[in-house]
């Protein structure tokens, strides 16, 4: 698949795909390539289907993962080998509407005080502070840091977009006191290799050890960190234009969500059973 798999990355490249992307797409189309032992442009639409009920059935990929799947199978034969009639009839499965689970501010608080390792703590601080994402807390560079505008600058987040959101005052006050012990060069949070970033393993890894200490048993990530600071950014009265402009999403409708998960739309709510009654 060497000409093929060069020709798809090729194409992936042209349209602006992410390098994390492009090698998820490339991974896959091999992987599909293994299962039956055969180039893809040798195989057909009876196929493809096949495979993708094999993830379904005996894999038991998640969602999004088997999307993932479908995406790269799609791109190969609609761009790549110009066969669209393989994949006409390929559809996405539909996202189930789960409603994201919620830290409460005493939790994430919890979180910073559980945390001795300045490191861990400041890189804990400034991803709900600033709604990061968990790759792009990984990317940090020293110089994203705008303590002058009291910004935080996301360089490529997610659809290769670069964005500004807040810088908080605590969070500054902590990456100083983390700098002044560690000083790193060009990586905010350098890896243990020189010149590397720290991993996404590593970022999990420090959530997870202070979400046991601060015997928090939700089941979250790291991803929920940006989940409760746009939650609470909508229960202290932030417009969700203003949240949506923050968290870097494309539609608002994306950022909806964090209305439904909201105490201030329940609490300002009254039972038309509690409504007093007219005389």
């Amino acid at each position: 698949m060497s000409t093929l798999r060069e020709q798809m990355q090729a194409d992936l490249q042209l349209i602006g795909i992410t390098p994390k992307t492009q090698q998820v797409y490339l991974r896959e189309v091999s992987n599909f390539e293994n299962y039956f032992e055969k180039s893809p442009d040798l195989l057909g639409e009876t196929e493809v289907k096949e495979y993708l009920l094999y993830l379904l059935n005996e894999r038991h990929l998640s969602q999004g993962t088997f999307r993932y799947y479908v995406s790269g199978l799609k791109f190969l034969y609609r761009t790549t080998l110009k066969r669209e009639d393989v994949v006409a009839n390929i559809q996405y499965p539909k996202r189930k509407k789960t409603l994201p689970i919620v830290l409460a501010l005493s939790e994430v608080e919890a979180l910073f005080s559980a945390t001795e390792n300045i490191k861990h703590k400041a890189l804990l601080m400034i991803t709900y502070s600033a709604g990061l994402r968990l790759s792009e807390t990984s990317r940090l560079k020293v110089t994203d840091i705008d303590s002058k505008r009291m910004m935080v600058r996301v360089e490529q987040g997610k659809r290769s977009k670069d964005r500004y959101t807040l810088l908080s005052q605590t969070a500054l006050e902590c990456l100083r006191h983390y700098w002044r012990e560690y000083r790193p060069k060009e990586w905010l949070f350098e890896g243990q290799k020189e010149g590397t970033h720290i991993g996404h393993t590593a970022i999990r890894q420090i959530f997870l050890a202070a979400k046991k200490r601060a015997g928090i048993t939700k089941s979250v990530s790291v991803h929920s960190l940006r989940h409760a600071f746009a939650t609470h950014l909508i229960e202290a009265g932030t417009s969700l234009h203003h949240v949506q402009l923050l968290l870097g999403h494309r539609s608002p409708v994306t950022t909806t969500i964090y209305l439904h998960v909201s105490q201030l739309n329940l609490s300002q709510v009254t039972s038309p059973l509690d409504k007093p009654k007219q005389s």
